[in-house]
């Protein structure tokens, strides 16, 4: 696949907060962080633009309240920003979608990162992070909406265990899957590997 020259890794929400398995639970794939960091690399090694989004969480208790030690990124983030050659953006925001935080995405995406105005066209957008069927979903699913190619490597990012209404319970791995069919099957975003990714983004 292709990755544009100007697409922009959107990082999403790679906070300590998220090692609290006592209060998250059971994860899944836990070569994600690996892979977000290869991408992170790849994306700064060629100048690409990189957008970092922090949850600050308002809710009393949660592991990602604003000015806990977990509302830290975690190292394999916070280790690497400001390192690469290219556009880089802070985003914190309180809900799901990384396109309502502070400052506005669409706008930079549009504008900055593109070296251009923010009236500007929709370009590509490659979405990682944590977790995969909440803030990553939502946020592919409103780029879709706005316009973007949205790209999804689906092995870069982890979810939970959850447990829903009338007693139903889905593991991590089946509620990705269940992310991936309705992401790439409605057409809101392309869900794809680090490796297709990797290979797309190469130094030309």
């Amino acid at each position: 696949m292709e990755i544009n020259e100007n697409a922009a890794l959107v990082v999403i929400d790679v906070q300590k907060g998220f090692d609290d398995e006592e209060f998250w639970g059971r994860r899944d794939n836990p070569e994600a962080e690996e892979n977000i960091a290869a991408l992170i690399d790849r994306w700064q090694e060629t100048g690409r633009p990189v957008v970092f989004v922090r949850h600050d969480s308002s809710h009393e208790g949660s592991p990602l309240q604003a000015g806990t030690v977990g509302n830290a990124f975690k190292d394999v983030v916070e280790e690497r920003r400001g390192k690469g050659t290219g556009p880089e953006l802070l985003v914190t925001k309180s809900v799901n979608s990384a396109f309502y935080g502070e400052p506005d995405l669409d706008a930079w995406l549009r504008g900055a990162a593109r070296g251009g105005a923010a009236d500007g066209p929709r370009g590509q957008i490659v979405i990682v992070g944590i977790q995969t069927n909440m803030c990553n979903e939502t946020t592919a699913r409103m780029g879709g909406n706005l316009g973007y190619d949205v790209v999804f490597p689906i092995d870069a990012m982890h979810t939970f265990d959850l447990a829903g209404p009338f007693g139903w319970e889905r593991s991590a791995e089946e509620l990705t899957r269940a992310t991936a069919v309705s992401l790439h099957g409605g057409k809101f975003a392309r869900v794809v590997s680090t490796e297709d990714v990797l290979k797309g983004a190469a130094a030309r």
